[in-house]
């Protein structure tokens, strides 16, 4: 039996790297358009291939879509979220679920350190304005990050690179984690409340699960000192946009910071105009480095688990042995 593997989707220029992986085990690669479809048509596709595994990027994997599929064994995302695949689905009919949690560290944790850097220095806001031929440095209103609390929301593999990365600026760093229970490394642990009416800048690193829908939202950027600064850089509905809309425009946030959103790829025309908001298309795990490795890595959990071994990253229990 040749395996069949479905690619939904890919946020690069090709399939290349993963074809060229699981051709070369003996096993047959289908792949979707570059942009995500909708989970009926993920599903359509499932059923018209039938495939043994399915590598997913962003588009939805649902428990149709895993039902239509009998000989599935593996749902591999190509990433780190789990938030677009019906991982109880899939647990229930031992169908391991893997990711790669530790592709993009440096560089999603360099991305929010970029932002705060961006904000404190006016990097953007005065690049708009020489564009447009003002040149005005009296206006400047700029901070120094070492003067400034940090909170980190969030405090994994990325957290705390993160947190390392900002002490080297000499800022105070706070975290939150329902799994930190002490301090370390320069990083004091506080509760949510504490951390929000401290912190001049929040980095969001929290994975999307039920219990993180909407975490910041307008309670809890009404808790911070006025005038701060919201990053995002985990997912969209971790932040309830119309909430940092609504803070832009009282000045409770001087500017938000957002890689994610909850309705991308469409950004809210508030957002969009507001001189406070830096925006980037969900790129920050993206560089040369970690988008080839993310893909043999992934690729690879693919291969090891339709040869019949255990994977590498499994996030579920897997088949019943």
């Amino acid at each position: 039996m040749t395996h069949t593997v479905f690619l939904t989707d890919y946020a690069w220029p090709d399939d290349s790297i993963e074809r060229g992986i699981v051709e070369a085990a003996g096993m047959r690669l289908v792949s979707g358009p570059a942009t995500p479809l909708p989970a009926d048509a993920i599903e359509a596709l499932a059923r018209e291939h039938q495939p043994s595994a399915i590598l997913t990027c962003w588009a939805p994997v649902s428990a149709s879509a895993i039902t239509a599929a009998p000989e599935l064994k593996i749902v591999a995302r190509l990433g780190v979220g789990l938030d677009n695949i019906a991982v109880d689905a899939a647990t229930a009919r031992g169908i391991w679920v893997t990711n790669v949690p530790d592709y993009c560290v440096e560089e999603v944790s360099d991305h929010a350190v970029g932002f705060a850097l961006a904000w404190t220095r006016g990097l953007v806001c005065f690049d708009r304005e020489v564009r447009v031929g003002r040149w005005d440095p009296a206006t400047a209103k700029l901070r120094r990050l070492a003067a400034l609390t940090c909170g980190i929301v969030g405090f994994g593999r990325i957290g705390r690179a993160t947190a390392r990365k900002l002490g080297a600026f000499g800022c105070r760093v706070l975290a939150h984690d329902p799994h930190l229970s002490a301090d370390g490394d320069g990083v004091q642990s506080v509760e949510l409340d504490t951390l929000f009416s401290q912190s001049d800048i929040v980095i969001v690193h929290a994975p999307l699960t039920a219990t993180t829908r909407h975490l910041v939202n307008r309670e809890r950027l009404a808790q911070m000192p006025p005038g701060g600064l919201l990053i995002n850089v985990s997912r969209g509905g971790v932040v309830d946009t119309d909430a940092v809309i609504e803070a832009l425009g009282s000045g409770q946030l001087s500017a938000a910071a957002l890689d994610v959103l909850e309705s991308e790829p469409d950004v809210p025309a508030e957002l969009r105009t507001h001189p406070g908001a830096m925006l980037t298309p969900h790129v920050a795990f993206s560089s040369d480095a970690s988008l080839v490795e993310l893909r043999r890595r992934a690729a690879e959990e693919v291969v090891r688990v339709l040869r019949g071994e255990a994977p590498q990253q499994p996030r579920n229990a897997g088949p019943q042995r």
